[in-house]
């Protein structure tokens, strides 16, 4: 199974692999798909020697990184600078919620307590990209032009992330070489479009462009019905979640492969700005009356950042999350990525042989 997306890139399978994880983008790309690994959450110096470790992993085969170039609501660089502008009663509900969950403070870095995310941030995570061997820089939540042209100069590969046909018509004009349509239905930062409404809107603007569909992808006859509407691959993110190669928390991959796909909520809690996550007592608490409005990015993660590493690194399973999309509800057991890979395909298959003789039967 492949398209001519995946001829230009050197890969078997039109499934693209989004993750946070060194080790399952490695499984990704030996599986004959394509990993972009998420480097949004980290330093320039972490980011660089992750993508040497895959590089050494794989080869010469093709992988690609995820930045996100968000608008923010202010230009500190400074993690105390932040916290200098939130609000007293925000402040006041993180320390509520600290004393009801009873949860200890946390011992070990964590981007959220140390870093805040500024322009000279995202400025230095792009010159660790461009200075890598990376083969594609995808860019998400935002598609300034002058990232794109950087990209292109280096001689890689521009791939934006876009929730409306207005954010395609901007990704085209600053020259990206593929699009990727991200509906409702997708874990982390997305927008108000259902994937299946979003994707045929991207491919007429897209004009001729290669296009991949995400959000809410997790079976077989998504991927065939991908295909179907004129999209050259698929972007998976969720579908990593309960694998082996991430080593995710024992209690975090429970709710997960416990999860429907109606418990996943879109929040600003996370973030400041719309994000799909798995329900948990942390929604409960951030939706409740008593709870304020979220602050805009990067000063929600600046509010939250102790609180949030303190929990992950204590798993403390009321205040536990992640972000996850609606597709959730096809990932029900601990498994490979390989194992991940052959059922979609499998499937894939199935409904493609099933739609020719439904056709041939009319």
């Amino acid at each position: 199974m492949t398209t001519p997306l995946c001829t230009q890139l050197g890969i078997r399978h039109p499934i693209f692999g989004f993750s946070h994880s060194v080790d399952v983008s490695i499984a990704i790309t030996r599986a004959g798909g394509f990993a972009v690994l998420g480097v949004a959450r980290d330093d320039p110096e972490h980011i660089a020697r992750s993508i040497r470790q895959i590089r050494l992993a794989v080869g010469d085969r093709p992988f690609g990184v995820d930045l996100m170039f968000p608008r923010l609501a202010g230009d500190e660089t400074d993690v105390e600078q932040v916290r200098k502008k939130i609000p007293a009663e925000h402040q006041a509900f993180v320390d509520h919620l600290t004393q009801k969950y009873k949860v200890p403070p946390a011992t070990k870095p964590h981007f959220f307590t140390e870093t805040v995310r500024s322009e000279a941030l995202f400025s230095a995570q792009l010159s660790a990209v461009l200075e890598s061997d990376a083969n594609l820089v995808a860019a998400a939540v935002g598609v300034p032009a002058e990232v794109i042209e950087q990209v292109k100069r280096r001689d890689k590969v521009a791939l934006a992330l876009v929730g409306a046909v207005k954010h395609a018509k901007a990704a085209i004009d600053a020259d990206v070489d593929i699009l990727v349509a991200q509906g409702y239905d997708a874990g982390g930062h997305t927008g108000p479009v259902g994937t299946f409404t979003l994707v045929p809107q991207i491919i007429e603007a897209a004009n001729g462009l290669p296009v991949i569909a995400a959000g809410g992808v997790g079976h077989g006859r998504q991927i065939a019905a991908s295909l179907a509407m004129g999209a050259q691959g698929v972007w998976l993110g969720t579908a990593w979640l309960t694998t082996h190669e991430l080593h995710l928390q024992d209690a975090l991959v429970d709710s997960l492969i416990t999860a429907r796909s109606e418990d996943t909520v879109l929040t600003r809690s996370h973030s400041g700005k719309s994000c799909r996550i798995l329900k948990s007592g942390w929604t409960e608490e951030w939706s409740s009356l008593e709870a304020p409005e979220p602050l805009p990015m990067p000063y929600q993660q600046a509010l939250t950042g102790p609180l949030v590493a303190a929990v992950e690194e204590h798993g403390v399973k009321g205040l536990l999350y992640t972000p996850a999309g609606q597709s959730v509800a096809w990932f029900n057991q601990r498994e490979s990525v390989d194992d991940v890979f052959n059922r979609l395909l499998d499937e894939t298959q199935m409904a493609l042989n099933c739609m020719r003789r439904n056709l041939g039967a009319s």
